[in-house]
């Protein structure tokens, strides 16, 4: 590949993760494997995962689960459903993976943020609710903390 087709492959291989990154967004309760994404998109499984990572920050897998974290935190905030029916309608199939990952990504198990966010964002606009609510890994949120010391 000489150098002027760079920028033109970049840019096709630009666009096949952002529909990756769409049907992710979309069918993020449908089963889905970095595999099958990967051949939607012609690309290999391992150039996909280095590909997104590059472009978004994180492997398709983790911004997957991310997604289902958003939703179940949307679905707890409710809090007419249990955890467990949360855990599989965001499309996971174990409850163990689904707490670790809430947890990881929100800083307290699935049913400790059920019983606290339970009205949390009453009266408050849905695009304003998101935003304030939306996950914050812990190593992200603790690096962007100052140091007081």
């Amino acid at each position: 590949m000489t150098s002027t087709h760079a920028p033109e492959q970049r840019l096709r291989d630009l666009a096949r993760l952002r529909r990756v990154r769409d049907r992710i967004d979309r069918d993020y309760a449908q089963p889905l494997d970095v595999e099958a994404l990967a051949r939607s998109v012609h690309m290999s499984a391992g150039h996909l995962s280095r590909q997104f990572r590059l472009a978004y920050g994180e492997s398709p897998y983790s911004y997957l689960m991310t997604r289902r974290v958003e939703r179940a935190m949307a679905l707890l905030r409710r809090g007419d459903l249990s955890v467990t029916e949360v855990c599989f309608a965001v499309g996971c199939s174990s409850l163990g993976t689904f707490s670790t990952r809430f947890t990881e990504l929100v800083g307290m198990p699935p049913s400790a943020y059920r019983r606290q966010a339970s009205g949390a964002t009453d009266g408050m606009p849905a695009c304003v609710a998101k935003q304030v609510t939306r996950p914050i890994r812990n190593r992200e949120a603790s690096a962007s903390q100052p140091n007081l010391v």
